[in-house]
């Protein structure tokens, strides 16, 4: 029996093993040695069980103070926390309509998939859990497992068109807020989309970042930053099918163009890290893997260096 609401499990196609094949071959061949041991790179090392109690030392989080046991003792006592053995990681996939663009090396999906599937087998060959939901519609939730069938099932699935059921995407707001009940226990999650959705879904992304380490991908194609000089141009709106033409001969129209779409992407980015997630950019004209390898890098050291810090 499946649980309702849940949609039927995806068979794994040829074509989709041969790509999933290609991306596991790809990621894991580039990042080997990166992320061993303790995934500090990756995912996060404390878990929610707590350990023994013992006296304060300075330097503690004092978040982590046991009440009872210092009433008892009159002497600060702090719990620690066992790093769990098996974590979760929950990936929140875009499926907007806005991601179906791309002037580069590909469209916006193709790279957000990508991501999603690197995070996912990078997180799967340690023996977590992965799970995934995305904006499709409101059924589109696949439960935490940590199979490499499941992962493989789950990325078929998360490359397939979308299949709303019937009903509109629920938007990038609703999806964190359903992140927020599904991701029931501390872990990763990570949000690939390109933020190009109507506001509120920063405080959202606060509230999930209050439990859990999240990481924003966010996904910029570079025709989103500057507009070439070919001319008269037809635009549309990939959400609304709205057209325009516009002049792209116009000098001051192209300086205004790259100047508002600075100001969007430095008004996500400071949504992104006052929300306390941890911001990645990935581009439809570079290589992704490259930059995905530099910020795993640079998270990995500053998570060992914060975790060197709290032991002095």
């Amino acid at each position: 029996m499946r649980p309702a609401g849940l949609p039927a499990k995806p068979r794994v196609t040829p074509p989709s093993v041969a790509a999933i094949n290609n991306l596991e071959l790809a990621v894991l061949r580039r990042l080997d040695g990166l992320l061993q041991g303790d995934y500090a790179g990756l995912l996060p090392g404390p878990g929610s069980d707590t350990g023994e109690a013992r006296p304060y030392v300075a330097g503690d989080d004092t978040r982590h103070i046991d009440w009872a046991v210092t009433a008892r003792t009159t002497e600060p006592h702090v719990r620690d926390t066992i790093a769990d053995r098996e974590l979760e990681l929950w990936l929140l996939v875009d499926a907007s309509k806005s991601l179906d663009f791309g002037t580069a090396r590909s469209e916006k999906r193709d790279v957000a998939w990508a991501a999603a599937g690197a995070f996912a087998l990078l997180a799967s060959r340690g023996g977590n859990r992965v799970g995934a939901l995305t904006t499709a519609s409101t059924r589109a939730v696949f439960p935490a497992r940590s199979t490499h069938a499941h992962v493989a099932s789950l990325l078929t699935a998360l490359k397939m068109p979308a299949d709303r059921d019937g009903s509109h995407d629920v938007g990038l707001r609703e999806a964190l807020r359903r992140g927020r009940r599904v991701a029931s226990r501390r872990g990763l999650v990570v949000v690939l989309s390109d933020f190009l959705a109507p506001t509120g879904w920063e405080r959202e992304l606060q509230a999930l970042a209050h439990r859990h380490d999240v990481i924003a991908v966010e996904v910029v194609d570079p025709r989103e930053m500057t507009l070439p000089d070919v001319g008269l141009l037809q635009v549309a709106d990939a959400e609304t099918g709205r057209r325009r033409y516009v002049d792209t001969h116009d000098r001051k129209l192209r300086e205004r163009y790259a100047a508002a779409a600075t100001a969007q992407r430095s008004g996500i980015a400071r949504q992104i890290a006052s929300a306390g997630a941890d911001h990645l950019v990935l581009r439809t004209d570079r290589d992704w893997v490259v930059d995905l390898v530099r910020f795993v890098a640079g998270r990995r050291k500053r998570r060992l260096a914060a975790a060197a810090g709290g032991h002095r």
